[in-house]
């Protein structure tokens, strides 16, 4: 049969099954095909906290969602146009993400009656008539995937493995992908297993070819590339561009990078993306603990390296006390902290945003330290970069706010031109003429960064305060009450150095909408399309939480309304209200998701009603 083409602007597609379906890898693989066909894309990884949950059941599930488009995309996607269902518990768990009218493809193979029981149907839904309401396409993708590699005498359990590249042949035909690029994928990721890569290609040409020879699809769709601003671009994922961020800011500077982790998810890979870089002066270290990670970076900080450490909530909780120690000893160091679902190990591999207070007030005494958040996985990018630059300005700790979504969603990522970097100077004090190690740089208040082993330049650090100037140590009373000023004057500062906020829409009108890290996209979103509805409406995104931007205050009180959609219970909207004393309208949303579009939406059309 001849199938009809049909054009799209975008589509949302999400994969799922067990953990160990290979789902991740599925919605990796078409998203890198995706990215180099030239659409915009976001993407949203959902994986289960178990290593190994019990296959086929509700918590085992994994999936990957992905929005694709020939305009610029923002969201992962409200609603799926497709679901991808490997078994029932994939099938009950994603069904609510699925618009009506949707496509369901699922693995008829995978609707056993032992896992129909572990997801809690009594009835097979492929056949019950709950659907009805879907495009419900069930294919024996199990069956047909053994049939494709029969012959290659290969074990129950590899066939079973290879069956995720049916799925993935699949939507490569529905989509107009092509497969090329998965094929060199596998080629170079299998090729000491020449079986596997065979079985593997063989499966994922199987799934195309069903594609194009079944009767069950009556239409195939193209997606054309996206009208992106001219550049060399990649895809890259949250954790991905925060590493590189950190490499670039090492390059530019002429600085050592040295990262002390432990390992956590979600930022554990911006720790093994750094340790493949040791040709860029970079020095990886595995840590037994925490805290042993953030001291063996403030180390390395103090024998001139740029210090960092990486974490999540619970390990910043953990470091507390030597970052207390970092703002002590007035050091360069970046903690980057990639928020996750709370408290305590809470909802390991959800999306949360709640350590906001933790990181701008979360320490013993007066420890002032500057706070930055990024708000896209690729503006990862130059939120490290930037971190790195304040710190070795300020000779001051810089946080880094990330959070589960950024880290792990990817999107397409305008590669910069290296002179398009701010330039990062940094001057080691040499000369032993009238050293004083807590003398004060008159623009910046940052002291000298004096090496060890610098002759003339030996001077005392440690926890106990500082006497001003002299940097011995003091119990004077006057001299505590000043340093303690002095070291909040100098991140006060640094708001001097920040570009002026700028709103997306109008400066002035009824409702601006606040917003920090990973609500970026959704907020974008939802403003853009009620503004083409014609409300009075507008954005504001902070980059810089510690100080804010110098004209933050002005701009809020341009607006009647004030709206903070936040993944917390409303920390950044206490913050707003303390410093400025306006009403804020809190949208809050706990759940480890990320907010959906049409959410905000809702909220918007109620405060101007």
């Amino acid at each position: 049969m001849a199938k009809d083409l049909k054009k799209l602007d975008e589509v949302t597609i999400r994969f799922a099954g067990d953990s160990g379906d290979g789902m991740q890898l599925t919605g990796s693989q078409f998203t890198t095909t995706t990215a180099l066909l030239g659409n915009d894309l976001s993407t949203l990884p959902d994986y289960p906290a178990e290593i190994r949950a019990p296959a086929g059941t509700l918590f085992g599930v994994s999936g990957f969602q992905i929005h694709f488009g020939s305009k610029e995309i923002s969201t992962p996607g409200d609603a799926c146009d497709v679901l991808v269902a490997m078994n029932p518990a994939a099938l009950k768990v994603n069904l609510r993400s699925l618009r009506d009218g949707g496509i369901i493809i699922a693995n008829r193979d995978g609707f056993n009656d032992k896992n129909l029981k572990l997801a809690g149907y009594e009835i097979n839904p492929l056949d019950d008539g709950s659907l009805d309401k879907f495009q419900l396409h069930s294919v024996d993708i199990t069956k047909l995937t053994t049939i494709a590699i029969q012959d290659l005498n290969l074990t129950t359990k590899i066939v079973e493995r290879s069956k995720n590249f049916f799925s993935l042949g699949m939507m490569y035909w529905m989509y107009s992908r092509p497969i090329e690029s998965s094929v060199k994928w596998i080629q170079e990721k299998f090729k000491k297993n020449p079986e596997i890569v065979e079985a593997n290609i063989r499966v994922l040409k199987a799934g195309y070819n069903y594609g194009e020879t079944t009767e069950i699809f009556h239409a195939r769709y193209e997606v054309r590339a996206a009208d992106l601003y001219p550049g060399r671009y990649r895809s890259i994922t949250g954790n991905e561009a925060t590493a590189w961020g950190l490499l670039a800011a090492s390059a530019k500077s002429g600085l050592d990078l040295f990262l002390g982790s432990y390992p956590i998810t979600p930022a554990s890979e911006i720790l093994h993306e750094l340790s493949h870089h040791k040709n860029f002066r970079v020095k990886t270290f595995q840590a037994e603990d925490e805290i042993a990670g953030i001291t063996s970076a403030i180390g390395a900080s103090y024998g001139g390296a740029i210090g960092v450490t990486t974490t999540s909530g619970p390990g910043l909780a953990l470091k507390t006390e030597a970052m207390g120690l970092a703002v002590m000893l007035e050091l360069p160091l970046v903690i980057v902290n990639v928020q996750r679902g709370g408290p305590s190990t809470g909802l390991p591999t959800k999306t949360e945003q709640a350590d906001l207070l933790q990181a701008v007030h979360g320490r013993n005494s007066e420890a002032p330290i500057p706070v930055l958040a990024a708000c896209t996985p690729a503006g990862c990018f130059d939120a490290a970069y930037d971190a790195v630059r304040i710190a070795l300005k300020y000779m001051t700790p810089v946080i880094l706010l990330s959070d589960g979504y950024l880290a792990n969603g990817a999107e397409p990522w305008l590669i910069p031109d290296v002179k398009s970097l701010q330039d990062i100077d940094v001057k080691f004090r040499t000369d032993p003429k009238n050293f004083f190690p807590y003398s004060r740089d008159e623009k910046t208040l940052a002291r000298p960064w004096a090496i060890p082993g610098t002759p003339g330049l030996e001077h005392r650090i440690g926890g106990l305060e500082k006497e001003h100037i002299t940097g011995n140590v003091s119990y004077d009373a006057d001299n505590h009450e000043f340093m303690v000023n002095l070291r909040q004057q100098k991140v006060d500062g640094i708001a001097n150095d920040l570009p002026l906020a700028k709103t997306e829409g109008d400066d002035k009108g009824d409702l601006l909408v606040v917003g920090w890290g990973g609500t970026y996209g959704a907020i974008k979103t939802a403003v853009e399309k009620k503004r083409k509805e014609g409300k009075s409406v507008s954005h504001l995104h902070l980059k810089y939480i510690n100080p804010f931007q110098k004209n933050i205050g002005d701009i809020l009180k341009n607006f009647k309304y004030i709206l903070v959609p936040e993944l917390n219970l409303g920390q950044l909207s206490q913050l707003l209200q303390a410093k400025y004393l306006i009403p804020v309208r809190k949208l809050n949303k706990v759940q480890g998701l990320p907010f959906k579009a049409n959410e905000i939406e809702a909220k918007i059309d109620e405060i101007l009603k």
